[in-house]
């Protein structure tokens, strides 16, 4: 019996929110966007097995990493 199985990495684009970036200080749109591990059985995606959130800013490109409940006080912002 033949069993294919593995992981699959997909980036996923949130709405993002302006705010002031930690690095050059510019009031700028930032890009939100959500990094999710999957375990996959014969190419489906089963489950997911980690989840990661990454803003970054438009003006300059820095990159951090929130958490999810971060991720989750900026959706109730807006």
């Amino acid at each position: 019996m033949l069993l294919l199985f593995g992981f699959k990495t997909v980036d996923k684009a949130l709405p993002g929110r302006p705010g002031t970036c930690q690095h050059c200080h510019a009031h700028v749109h930032h890009a939100l966007v959500e990094r999710a591990t999957k375990f996959t059985l014969f190419f489906i995606p089963v489950f997911t097995t980690s989840r990661k959130f990454r803003i970054t800013c438009t003006n300059c490109g820095y990159v951090s990493s929130i958490s999810g409940r971060q991720k989750r006080a900026l959706e109730m912002r807006g």
